[in-house]
């Protein structure tokens, strides 16, 4: 069976430097080592999702990191709608520049088409800026 991922904007982020400073601040709401984000539809592909796959956010129109997906749990809001909780591991893993058009919600995707990790040795390389990243993929120089 092919590895099943998530695709998903992150909206408010400049960067994932951005992505990250946000969930550090935002640390002490979630279960230690994880992070969650609450999205309104369940992913009905559950099983394979939580068989080793990932978040992949799109950061101004490029993905360029994931999070590994560690559960799925129910979420009530003061409204009474009941959401999806998507809990997922601390660590952002970098990866290749990858353009995305935008898309409300998110969208499943295999592991074919999600971009590769960046090398551990450039995991803590300084993001290219947004605009330049787009450009790269887009003539495939990742």
């Amino acid at each position: 069976m092919e590895q099943l991922h998530i695709l998903k904007l992150c909206v408010g982020a400049e960067s994932v430097e951005d992505l990250e400073q946000w969930q550090a601040q935002n640390a002490g709401r979630w279960p230690k080592g994880c992070t969650v984000h609450v999205t309104r539809m369940w992913p009905k592909r559950e099983a394979e999702l939580l068989a080793g796959g990932s978040l992949y956010w799109v950061i101004k129109g490029v993905v360029l990191c994931r999070q590994r997906l560690v559960g799925l749990e129910e979420r009530r809001g003061e409204d009474g709608i009941t959401r999806c909780a998507m809990v997922m591991d601390q660590a952002v893993i970098r990866t290749e520049a990858a353009p995305r058009r935008p898309f409300q919600g998110w969208r499943y995707m295999t592991g074919k088409d999600a971009p590769h990790d960046l090398a551990p040795a450039r995991g803590g390389d300084d993001s290219l800026p947004a605009d330049l990243a787009r450009a790269l993929a887009e003539i495939g120089l990742r």
